[in-house]
C-alpha cells in the first residue's frame, strides 16, 4: 500500500472510532471505515485520484469525504479529526484492543469512570472498580486483568510492513534531493525485524544537516524535525519515527553496515578485525597505514575475508563461522517458495473471485495454489457449508481447465479446530478435500496444557496436512495460545504434518523462537500467506525473511519441494522428489 495511503486511511478509521466512542450515528462511522477500506486497496497513491478529479468515482467516497481527502492532501490534517480528538481521548483507541472491550463498553468506562488509558483502567480493575457497573461483574474484571497483561506482554514496535511501505515512499524521494548521493534502507527493518522501533535510512550526500532538514521538511507527512549531529531526527509519520542518517559517499559501506546491525554481528565484525591488526567503525577500516574508507559493504567483508552476510542473517550468533564454511548457502533461497497453500477466496471472506485470486498467484510467480476457505464455525468468515463446499469444487475444476500447465489448483479448506481438537467438517468430508488446513481461531485464551493437547490432536489427524498460524496471534491485540511448541511440533514430525509460518504481516505466526525449536525437532514448515486479495502474494517475503533469519533450510520448508514432490506430500505419499530433513 502506497504510504499516503495508508496514512488516510489510518486518519480515517481513527475518526471512525473516534465518533464510535462518542456515540454518533452508524452510518457516519460505516462510512469512514468504508473509505478507509477503499484506501487501503487502491492500485495508484491518492494524489493520482485527486489530480484527476476522480475521487468520488472511488467506491465510498462521496463528496463530503473527497472534501476531507483534499483538506488532507493540501494541508496534512483533517479539521474534523482534529476537532473530534479534542473531545474523545485518542488513548482510549488502544484499549479497543483488548478482548471483551467494544466501543460501548470503553465508552461507559470513560464516561462513568473517567478511565482515559490503560494504566488508568489497570488502576479501575485492581481497585476492584469496574466490578460495579452494570454487565461487567467480578468474572467480566478478572478478564479484563488477564487480556491486560496479555497485551502488555506484546512485541512492541511498528509493525514491519509499515516501515517497508515508508521507506519505498521515502527512498526515491530522498535520492532525488539536489546533494544527496544514495540512500538506502538499514536498521531493523533491514534486517526484517518483525516490529522494528523506528525507521532507519542511510543517506551519503554533501550537504549539511542544517542545509538539507529544510529540504526534507517539504514533504508533506514529515513534521517536527530537527537535526541531532550528523543526523536528522524526523518525527513523525503518523506516529512512525524516521531516523535519517548523513555519511559522506567515501565511507558509505562501513556506515551502512553499522546502521544496519545488529550490534551483536557488528561486534563480531570488530573482533574479526582485530584480529587481522585492523580496527572498524563506521567511519571505516584502520590500517597501520591510517584510515581507509570504504564505500561498499562487500569491500568491508572481503577486507575480513568473507563472503557478504545478508542483513537478515547478521545476528550475532555463529553467522561468521558459518559463512566461512559456505554453510549459509544452505538457508532458504528468497526465490525458493513457489507453492502458496493457504488463501481465501469470495467464497468466505475474501475480497476476490477464485479466478481473481488465482491469476494473481500465477503472475506473482507461484506454480501450486491450494484454495482454503473457511469451514462453517466461523459464521463471521461466512464459513461454507458442505453444499457450498461441493459447489465450489466445481467452479475449482473449470478453474484448473483454464490454467492448465500454468499453475496446480488444489481444493482445500481452513478448517477450524474446535476447543477439545477435533475439525470443523465430519472425515467423509475431509476425505475429498485435497488439502486439508487445519487452524485455530475460537477459545484462544485456553491455557497451556489444553492449548497444547488440542493442537497435538489435531496434527495427528490422518487427513491434516497443515496446522495453520498454530498460535492464532494476530499483532497487535492477540498473543494467542501459550502452547507447547516443542511439543507440537513433534507430534507433526511424526505424523508428517507441516506447521504454517503464515506470512501475514499481522500474524508471523509461527514467530522466530517457535522456528528454532521446529527446526532443531526436525519439523516440516509450510510457508503461507493467508491471502484475502490478490495483493496480499506479496505477503511471502514476510515468511520467507522470518524462515531465512530462523535458518531454515529447502529441505525443511515444503513449498520449497519440486513441484511433485510438494503434490504427493498433499496426497499423504510419501514426498520421493522431495528432499527430506
Amino acid at each position: 500500500m502506497h504510504p499516503i495511503n495508508l496514512a488516510l486511511a489510518r486518519r480515517l478509521e481513527r475518526l471512525a472510532r473516534l465518533l464510535e466512542l462518542r456515540g454518533d450515528e452508524a452510518y457516519k462511522i460505516r462510512a469512514y471505515l468504508r473509505a478507509a477500506e477503499t484506501l487501503e486497496s487502491l492500485p495508484e497513491p491518492i494524489t493520482h485520484y485527486a489530480e484527476a478529479g476522480t475521487l468520488t468515482q472511488l467506491p465510498g467516497i462521496g463528496p463530503a469525504i473527497a472534501r476531507k481527502i483534499r483538506e488532507f492532501l493540501e494541508t496534512g490534517e483533517i479539521a474534523t479529526l482534529k476537532r473530534v480528538q479534542q473531545e474523545v481521548p485518542v488513548t482510549l483507541l488502544e484499549l479497543l484492543n483488548l478482548p471483551g472491550l467494544g466501543p460501548s463498553r470503553v465508552r461507559r468506562l470513560w464516561q462513568e469512570l473517567g478511565v482515559v488509558d490503560l494504566d488508568s483502567l489497570e488502576a479501575a480493575l485492581r481497585a476492584g472498580r469496574v466490578r460495579g457497573l452494570a454487565g461487567f461483574g467480578a468474572k467480566t474484571e478478572a478478564r479484563l486483568l488477564a487480556a491486560l497483561e496479555r497485551y502488555k506482554a506484546r512485541p512492541r514496535g511498528h509493525l514491519l510492513a509499515h516501515a517497508l511501505d515508508l521507506a519505498r515512499m521515502l527512498l526515491p524521494w530522498l535520492r532525488d534531493i539536489p546533494g544527496v548521493q544514495r540512500a538506502q534502507l538499514a536498521g531493523d527493518a533491514r534486517r526484517w525485524v518483525p516490529y522494528p522501533a523506528r525507521l532507519d535510512l542511510a543517506v551519503a550526500a554533501d550537504r549539511s544537516p542544517e542545509d538539507l532538514l529544510p529540504l526534507l521538511l517539504a514533504h508533506p507527512l514529515l513534521e517536527q524535525g530537527r537535526t541531532e549531529g550528523g543526523r536528522l531526527l524526523l518525527w513523525d509519520f503518523d506516529g512512525f519515527p524516521v531516523v535519517v542518517h548523513l555519511t559522506a559517499e567515501a565511507a558509505f559501506g562501513t556506515f551502512w553496515l553499522y546502521l544496519t546491525g545488529s550490534p551483536a554481528h557488528v561486534q563480531a565484525l570488530e573482533r574479526e578485525a582485530a584480529a587481522r591488526g585492523l580496527g572498524l567503525s563506521p567511519e571505516g577500516l584502520h590500517t597501520g597505514e591510517g584510515l581507509r574508507t570504504v564505500a561498499e559493504e562487500e569491500d568491508v567483508y572481503q577486507a575480513l575475508g568473507l563472503p557478504w552476510i545478508p542483513p537478515e542473517l547478521r545476528q550475532g550468533r555463529d553467522e561468521l563461522d558459518l559463512a566461512r564454511a559456505g554453510r549459509l548457502d544452505d538457508v532458504l533461497p528468497w526465490e525458493a517458495v513457489q507453492a502458496d497453500l493457504h488463501m481465501h477466496s469470495d467464497w468466505s471472506d475474501g475480497a476476490a473471485s477464485l479466478r481473481e485470486m488465482v491469476q494473481a498467484a500465477w503472475e506473482s510467480g507461484l506454480r501450486v495454489v491450494a484454495i482454503t476457505d473457511h469451514s462453517p464455525v466461523q459464521k463471521v468468515a461466512r464459513g461454507l457449508s458442505v453444499s457450498r463446499l461441493r459447489q465450489q469444487r466445481r467452479e475449482i475444476e473449470a478453474l484448473r481447465r483454464e490454467f492448465e500447465g500454468r499453475i496446480h489448483i488444489l481444493h482445500g479448506a481452513e478448517v477450524d479446530i474446535l476447543e477439545d481438537g477435533t475439525l470443523d467438517y465430519p472425515d467423509d468430508v475431509l476425505e475429498w478435500l485435497d488439502l486439508v488446513v487445519a487452524s485455530p481461531h475460537l477459545h484462544l485464551d485456553q491455557d497451556a496444557e489444553t492449548a497444547t493437547a488440542r493442537l497435538v490432536r489435531a496434527v495427528m489427524h490422518p487427513r491434516v496436512r497443515i496446522l495453520g498460524h498454530p498460535r492464532g496471534k494476530m499483532w497487535p491485540r492477540r498473543p494467542g495460545l501459550p502452547v507447547d511448541i516443542r511439543k507440537v511440533a513433534e507430534a507433526a514430525a511424526a505424523h508428517g504434518t507441516a506447521l504454517e509460518l503464515n506470512a501475514n504481516p499481522y500474524r508471523l505466526d509461527l514467530g522466530e523462537e517457535d522456528l528454532a525449536v521446529v527446526r532443531e525437532v526436525g519439523a516440516w514448515v509450510s510457508i503461507n500467506t493467508d491471502a484475502h486479495s490478490p495483493q496480499d502474494f506479496g505477503y511471502r517475503l514476510f515468511g520467507i525473511a522470518l524462515a531465512r533469519r530462523a535458518r531454515l533450510s529447502a529441505r525443511q520448508v515444503v513449498n520449497a519441494w519440486p513441484t511433485e514432490g510438494l503434490l504427493a506430500w498433499v496426497r499423504g505419499e510419501e514426498p520421493t522428489e522431495a528432499p527430506l530433513v
